[in-house]
């Protein structure tokens, strides 16, 4: 009987002690709740005056006009005076719901910090958060970035390859004007040079350029006695005769054309979408590799010869180019000035001339 007395007592006092910890958790948990309201409408009006400065910044560098200013600045009044509303509703709705159930629920409220500068509050069930609202009280203190200069894109570029040589025209050229083709890829920056206009723009970044000249009446390239590149007809009927130069190389352009200007609340965004452009400029860069290919019957047998060698070409590339069209599509031309073959006695220079996808 003693020991049935004493555990009795002793469930009693345990729940007295938690019914007395779950009360003072409850009066903390309201009290945490009425403190954070106190500090809304005064986090709210402080970002108001943040936006508002920069809205007045952005007049006095002539960016808006004093009509879009004043429109910009009756938004950020009416979202503030809406977040305060909204706000006070959520953190009023968690107070009902504490005190009308007296602290004591099944799927408790939780109202805890997280890293400084941030209140949480949610409700976790099962010892797990299952909704939470989260205020950053320091978010209306950074700097926000208005404008944006600098832009990337993936570049890709095909088409027709050929070699300028001297005292020949492009007809007389001893490589195939269709059968000879140039593949270009890499990654370009574009930042606006104006503070206000998006009118020049300057593109810069790096690119592999793969080269390609197919040869015409059965010849294939060969390096001479002297160690110089030249063109020798080959022993067997020739099915293909490829030979292909590969580059690494950083193109710079001075970029023109309109742009139309998107203005948010928060941003200012120069679009090129459907409109005109034009690039001109130069590379420069490195060859990194140079291969050939030949295709033939011998014998009744079919041969490729895949032939990677150093066939006399000049190690340094540069050269001018040039693109023009509309959005992300583009006409697009560019000229080596360096000679493709070092110490030959007929200087032939490459040439391209394709289409340019700025994605």
């Amino acid at each position: 009987m003693r020991t049935i007395t004493t555990f009795v007592l002793l469930c009693i006092t345990l729940f007295v002690v938690q019914s007395i910890s779950a009360q003072e958790d409850y009066e903390k948990k309201v009290k945490a709740l009425k403190s954070q309201k106190e500090k809304v409408t005064e986090q709210e009006k402080e970002a108001l005056k943040v936006e508002v400065s920069e809205i007045n910044k952005r007049l006095e560098d002539g960016i808006i006009s004093e009509e879009d200013a004043q429109k910009l600045k009756e938004e950020a009044a009416e979202k503030r005076a809406l977040n305060i509303e909204n706000r006070l509703a959520i953190i009023d709705n968690q107070i009902s719901l504490l005190q009308r159930n007296e602290g004591i629920l099944f799927n408790d409220i939780q109202v805890d910090s997280v890293p400084e500068g941030q209140i949480r509050i949610g409700i976790d069930i099962g010892g797990k958060p299952a909704e939470s609202y989260v205020f950053n009280t320091n978010y209306w203190k950074r700097d926000l970035r208005y404008d944006r200069r600098t832009y990337s894109d993936f570049v890709l570029a095909a088409g027709f390859n050929n070699a300028i040589i001297d005292g020949q025209s492009l007809n007389d050229s001893p490589y195939q004007l269709g059968g000879s083709r140039f593949f270009e890829m890499g990654w370009q920056w574009r930042t606006r040079v104006f503070d206000n206009t998006n009118f020049l723009r300057l593109n810069y970044g790096f690119s592999f350029q793969f080269n390609g000249l197919k040869m015409k009446d059965n010849q294939y390239l060969v390096l001479n006695d002297q160690g110089v590149a030249e063109l020798q007809p080959f022993q067997f009927d020739l099915d293909k005769s490829k030979f292909r130069m590969d580059n690494l190389v950083f193109p710079v352009h001075f970029e023109f054309g309109p742009s139309k200007l998107k203005q948010t609340e928060k941003t200012i965004r120069y679009s090129l979408r459907n409109q005109f452009r034009l690039g001109i400029g130069g590379y420069g860069g490195f060859n990194i590799g140079t291969r050939q290919k030949l295709k033939y019957d011998q014998d009744g047998s079919s041969v490729k010869d895949k032939l990677k060698r150093d066939y006399n070409t000049n190690n340094l590339i540069y050269g001018i180019s040039a693109y023009a069209g509309f959005d992300g599509v583009l006409l697009y031309l560019k000229y080596d000035l360096n000679p493709i073959f070092k110490n030959a006695a007929i200087e032939q220079r490459n040439v391209s001339l394709g289409l340019r996808f700025d994605l």
